[in-house]
């Protein structure tokens, strides 16, 4: 006791020495001294708190005057599933911080170098997971006792997101991840992140930040997720027939599983090859996305596209043994402008036809290299009404035809008349049948089936019109007289005449003309 009285510095130096020694076995009690110690620590903890087999190839480990570990070869899989890679490895890491911070279980930053996260399909996915809900990590943290170690900042560079199909002939779905900022890292809560991904098919960046877990050992599809993101410089152009520049954003929450996103897409150049005419492409849409296996349901669309818009819903999906997926819609058109959609899918510099569309189609989208003029299937019906052809000659002959078939002479004057169309269509292999086509002006309604070839460009129809006048009604002078014999031959109950005519030619040079085979046929 004299001693510590004289001596004041030597208590200060016991107690300091008391307090480090007290510190150092704490901090023994979470950080083991020894490299292979920690290794096999490290092994032992991480398996316990993620329900999975772990792998460390090498750990070094220094404590003061700074904490820093460094590894190499770590590797985690899910128990059993060796049919599949890890669902984490990475190629080399590295954890800074301080005694005090790990002390309270917190490490101050974790670099990590080839980081490869590849999720499987969840076995148990088509199984009911009531009876048996998969164990939280929460849980699994609490099983084990004390609270799992925080990251506070985990920075990654150049990793892989690979999605694995449950379907084995399928490729897998991977995104390069540029860049990887995460923050509050655990086991057992809620992950805030930032990333940047580059997509591969249509190839761009998407920005990306939000909130990834806590972490689903057993069933990695319900783990939770939510953010925003943006999609810039998406070249269309992979896609054959079709290129532009799409960007898109919106917000997406739900699990891995389930993500549920609602966003905006805008491709200002959007272009059909098949017409080759750029025009603004706008669109928003809602949809489910299974992010295990990549598959997209669209619960709604509503695009617009010039003075044109559109309503559709439907899905993105894989087929068993095909590469790609179908796209598969309900579309419908209910306010469209006939010459917005002719001019998207044919060419020249204006489109044939303008009017009021009403459509409705079963539109689906295969896979493959083909055009998408070629591969692209359509099935459904429409309606056009005030209809007026901007070649001036074909409307030259239709404004004849209804000003004939009115019985008008032609001394009276021949007035611009639209016409009105309606019938039942098909595409298939960049052909589009029409059957049931009506197409009515003043004074005739004309009953057509045929096709038009969309790369061709060449059309073949054959139908009825019926007019109001007789054959020699059409006409004045003698040569009304003289066809007043053909009445007979096209003669319709109630008065008029039922004609067979033949349609031909292409876009640019049409043919109409009597199809005289049928003529031939009713003598």
């Amino acid at each position: 006791m004299n001693a510590l009285r004289q001596h004041p510095w030597l208590s200060t130096s016991i107690g300091t020495a008391v307090l480090v020694a007290g510190f150092l076995v704490a901090l023994a009690s979470v950080v083991p001294f020894s490299s292979e110690t920690a290794r096999r620590k490290a092994i032992d903890v991480l398996a316990a708190r993620l329900d999975a087999e772990v792998e460390i190839a090498d750990l070094r480990l220094r404590v003061l005057p700074w904490f820093r570990a460094e590894g190499h070869g770590l590797s985690i899989r899910h128990k059993g599933r060796r049919d599949v890679p890890p669902l984490i490895a990475i190629d080399r890491f590295s954890a800074e911080g301080n005694v005090f911070g790990l002390l309270r279980k917190h490490i101050a930053r974790v670099t990590v170098e080839g980081l490869d996260i590849e999720i499987p399909p969840d076995r148990n996915r088509d199984n009911a997971r009531t009876d048996h809900p998969p164990a939280s990590t929460s849980r699994i943290a609490s099983q084990n006792g004390s609270r799992a170690f925080v990251v506070d900042e985990l920075r990654s560079d150049k990793a892989r997101l690979v999605l694995i199909p449950g379907d084995p002939e399928k490729p897998p779905k991977v995104w390069s991840i540029h860049r990887l900022r995460m923050s509050s890292v655990s086991l057992d809560g809620p992950m805030p992140f930032v990333a940047t991904l580059e997509n591969a098919v249509p190839p761009g960046d998407i920005d990306t930040s939000g909130s990834f877990g806590p972490w689903s050992s057993e069933a990695p599809g319900q783990t939770p997720l939510e953010g925003r993101f943006t999609f810039a410089h998406a070249d269309l152009g992979v896609f054959k027939g079709i290129s532009g520049i799409l960007s898109a954003r919106g917000d997406f929450g739900g699990t891995l599983e389930r993500i549920e996103i609602h966003g905006e897409t805008d491709t200002p150049d959007f272009t059909v090859a098949a017409g080759g005419h750029p025009m603004p492409l706008h669109a928003t849409y809602a949809a489910t996305v299974d992010g295990t296996n990549g598959n997209t349901f669209l619960n709604e669309i509503h695009a617009s596209f010039l003075q044109t818009s559109l309503v559709a819903k439907g899905a993105v999906v894989g087929t068993p043994g095909i590469p790609g997926r179908t796209v598969s819609l309900d579309v419908v058109m209910d306010q469209a402008r006939l010459e917005d959609v002719l001019q998207m899918a044919v060419k020249g510099p204006q489109p044939p036809m303008t009017g009021a569309l009403r459509l409705s189609t079963k539109f689906v989208l295969p896979p493959g290299e083909r055009d998408v003029v070629q591969k692209l299937l359509l099935d459904g019906t429409f309606a056009i009404a005030d209809t007026r052809f901007t070649n001036h000659d074909v409307q030259r002959r239709i404004n004849e035809l209804s000003h004939r078939t009115r019985g008008q002479n032609r001394g009276q004057k021949t007035e611009t008349v639209s016409s009105q169309f309606a019938g039942a269509f098909k595409l298939a292999d960049g052909r589009l049948d029409i059957a049931d086509l009506t197409f009515g002006v003043p004074g005739a309604a004309i009953r057509l089936n045929g096709s038009y070839g969309l790369v061709s460009e060449r059309i073949a129809f054959a139908g009825t019109a019926v007019t109001d006048a007789k054959i020699s009604e059409m006409t004045t002078g003698v040569t009304s007289q003289l066809l007043k014999p053909v009445d007979l031959l096209f003669n319709k109950n109630g008065g008029g005449s039922a004609i067979p005519i033949a349609i031909g030619g292409t876009r640019s040079s049409p043919s109409f003309g009597l199809d005289k085979g049928r003529v031939l046929k009713r003598q």
